[in-house]
């Protein structure tokens, strides 16, 4: 049962701040909220240390800070920077939460290179108000960098402690 909320909880928020971000340019607070929550109630059932459950509310921190700070300059938007900082927490201060960073931040440029190409394409003229697409296709808006983080989130997923936790319980470790 733990091993299924392992692999569902993180997975499904980080799909679904992606979709709602591409639909409508907000990422719901709860998102963040239940994986807070979810972490911080399972974490210490898989055995995990008291010192590494620290040191992933610890990366978390440090997440928040680094990207409140961008969103209280305007270079970010606020359910970005909890999304991230949630996502931290998950990932722990590891190089796994450097490769969800590094990840994210590659799936960021390409897919804001993308949207670019798409807004100046005719295609955005003609696919424009669909709803999937009209964020894309608006150069008035931002980009909708949930679906980068949710990305690289999923990317780096599988090696996070908990996944890889989950993993060995299905193994019979």
């Amino acid at each position: 049962m733990l091993a299924a909320l392992i692999f569902v909880v993180f997975p499904f928020c980080m799909v679904f701040a992606a979709v709602s971000d591409a639909v409508s340019m907000t990422i719901a607070n709860r998102v963040s909220v239940v994986l807070v929550v979810t972490f911080a109630a399972i974490a210490p059932l898989t055995g995990m240390d008291w010192q590494s459950y620290g040191w992933h509310f610890a990366a978390a921190v440090m997440v928040l800070a680094v990207t409140f700070t961008m969103f209280a300059i305007g270079g970010m938007g606020g359910g970005d920077a909890k999304l991230m900082a949630a996502t931290a927490l998950w990932m722990g201060f590891n190089l796994n939460l450097l490769g969800y960073l590094v990840t994210s931040a590659f799936f960021g440029g390409v897919l804001t290179l993308a949207i670019l190409s798409y807004r100046k394409s005719p295609l955005a003229d003609m696919t424009g108000s669909n709803l999937f697409l009209r964020h894309f296709a608006n150069p008035q808006v931002g980009v909708p960098y949930a679906v980068a983080l949710g990305l690289g989130g999923l990317w780096c997923y599988p090696d996070s402690p908990l996944a890889l936790w989950a993993i060995g319980q299905l193994a019979g470790r």
